[in-house]
């Protein structure tokens, strides 16, 4: 049975969120969309791409940082409406430096930063 990228289901922009985590320590790192072609790309090539929304253009993660996600496995959820990508991640995964975009957490009311960015 072959994967057909047609039975994912895509919001009204033909995206669909991609949820990237860490395939060693299971640390949720980033979410980010993809679309048709991104998943191609991302498994064809190994290298995880996005398409950014605000640039409207595919996004090799790390392509100008340095900081790669290389595939190691892709899922998708039982409602085929949100992927989970197995990433080996090459430094911070998030733009601010920090290993994870999720640094933030509500705690008595307040937030907390929880990690501080990278050296």
């Amino acid at each position: 049975m072959g994967f057909d990228v047609a039975e994912l289901k895509f919001n009204e922009a033909g995206l669909i969120p991609a949820i990237a985590q860490d395939a060693d320590s299971h640390e949720v790192l980033m979410m980010a969309w993809m679309n048709a072609d991104a998943i191609a790309r991302t498994l064809a090539s190994g290298r995880v791409t996005y398409w950014s929304r605000s640039r409207q253009a595919f996004w090799v993660k790390g392509e100008s940082s340095g900081h790669h996600q290389e595939l190691v496995d892709f899922r998708f959820d039982c409602d085929k409406d949100c992927l989970l990508v197995l990433v080996r991640q090459t430094g911070p995964a998030c733009h601010t430096n920090r290993r994870s975009c999720f640094f933030s957490a509500v705690r008595d009311g307040a937030v907390v930063e929880l990690m501080q960015p990278m050296a």
